[in-house]
């Protein structure tokens, strides 16, 4: 037998309805700000990813699924939305349309590395990514899409946010945490050791516990900030504050990509362990510009659905299961069993949800699958019903009879 690779997941039919709901609520959330869905491919060529995610990140540098393909050429299966939808942008000239451009995705992702609790090699994400303003007002629209998708679905959550500055900011305080890890050395581990070289802002990003009580008296990026990043930081606030939207502004927080500018931001919760964020993004207004499409400001987040859908078993939310099946036909004979195969191929056309048995059960264990199937009504059609031109109709709450005329039926429902 052949095994899921690792760090993947089966989803089964009993449990696609829980997918099924959750992108339904995403999709409504995004359609409400007018937002329209983008789809990339799923593997993209390795340059996109090392001139946008940056190649100083550990998703570059330890965790992109990279081959080479028979044209010898170098593919990546991508491990992160905005890189993609960033190519298409410049690709297909939508930097003509008119602006913000609002666009939302679905996509599998892929990263190699260690699998656990809400973290797999395959997973998927929800994302957005609003191009054309470079206002703290889009900023904070993007945020509250984020938080109105996480509200609908019935999840509490908390929202931290920081700024990343602009490159002028950011030369600075990499110079400032040089500084202030110069003779800290020993407490860094052997990546941030690297970060410190090539990318000390890394480093307020490191999961390993050393690291992580070393950053907590570190310079603080807001302390570093140009009077327009200043500026801009203090208006997301004031907007967030207007929609009654609470908030902390959290230091830490830089996020794993290098193409980020200005806001950052993450949703977090407490009931996951350690792995407590359920969506982050921030502003990428360089992004557009490095990838050779010319200066275009853009912000997004990206929303992982493994890790909504586990908040949402941990907390208890409930999610609805889709409708179950209206008609069952149980037959008996050849003759029934075709007549019975007629009808529900006009209900199925007319909207009815309808099964019929392929397994030639017997009728006692078509009445049982009908319930193990959760129908609503049970349609009996043997020699007897056809003679008549009748059908015997059970409705399975309370077990109740009524005879409906074979010409009729489908007109009943």
């Amino acid at each position: 037998m052949v095994n899921i690779p690792k760090g993947t997941k089966d989803v089964l039919p009993d449990e696609s309805y829980k997918w099924h709901y959750v992108e339904k609520v995403v999709r409504d959330v995004a359609d409400k700000y007018n937002a329209k869905e983008i789809r990339t491919p799923t593997f993209e060529h390795t340059e996109l990813f090392l001139r946008g995610v940056g190649d100083t990140t550990d998703i570059v540098n330890k965790e992109m699924y990279t081959f080479t393909d028979k044209g010898d050429r170098s593919i990546t299966l991508k491990p992160e939305g905005t890189a993609g939808v960033a190519r298409a942008f410049i690709e297909n000239g939508l930097k003509n349309s008119a602006m913000p451009l609002k666009m939302y995705y679905i996509t599998p992702v892929f990263r190699y590395e260690r699998p656990q609790a809400g973290r797999l090699r395959e997973h998927h994400q929800f994302g957005v990514e609003f191009y054309g303003s470079s206002s703290a007002d889009t900023d904070a629209e993007v945020i509250l899409l984020a938080y109105d998708i996480l509200t609908a679905l019935n999840l509490k959550v908390k929202l931290n946010i920081n700024s990343m500055g602009c490159p002028k900011c950011r030369a600075e305080y990499n110079k400032a945490l040089r500084e202030f890890f110069a003779d800290k050395k020993d407490r860094l581990c052997e990546t941030c050791l690297t970060r410190l070289e090539k990318n000390p802002l890394r480093i307020l990003d490191c999961k390993v516990d050393t690291c992580k009580e070393t950053v907590k008296d570190a310079p603080k990026i807001t302390d570093f900030l140009c009077d327009d990043c200043r500026e801009h930081f203090e208006k997301l606030k004031k907007l967030l504050t207007a929609a009654g939207l609470e908030y902390t502004v959290n230091p830490l927080i830089v996020r794993g990509l290098d193409y980020y500018t200005r806001t950052v931001f993450e949703f977090v919760t407490d009931s996951l362990g350690s792995q407590g964020t359920v969506c982050g993004g921030g502003r990428y207004d360089n992004l557009i510009g490095q990838l050779g499409g010319g200066d275009t400001p853009g912000v997004g987040f990206g929303m992982g659905l493994e890790r909504v859908l586990m908040l949402m078993e941990a907390t208890g939310v409930e999610i609805p299961k889709e409708n179950s099946v209206d008609i069952y036909f149980a037959t008996m004979g050849e003759k029934a069993y075709e007549k019975a195969f007629a009808l529900s191929s006009a209900l199925r056309r007319k909207g009815v949800k309808c099964e019929i048995d392929h397994m030639e059960r017997s009728v006692k264990a078509q009445f049982k699958y009908s319930d193990k199937i959760g129908a609503k009504y049970v349609a009996t059609i043997g020699d007897n019903e056809l003679e008549k031109g009748e059908v015997a109709l059970k409705k399975m709450s309370d077990g109740s009879l009524e005879t409906v005329s074979l010409d009729g039926f489908v007109e009943r429902f």
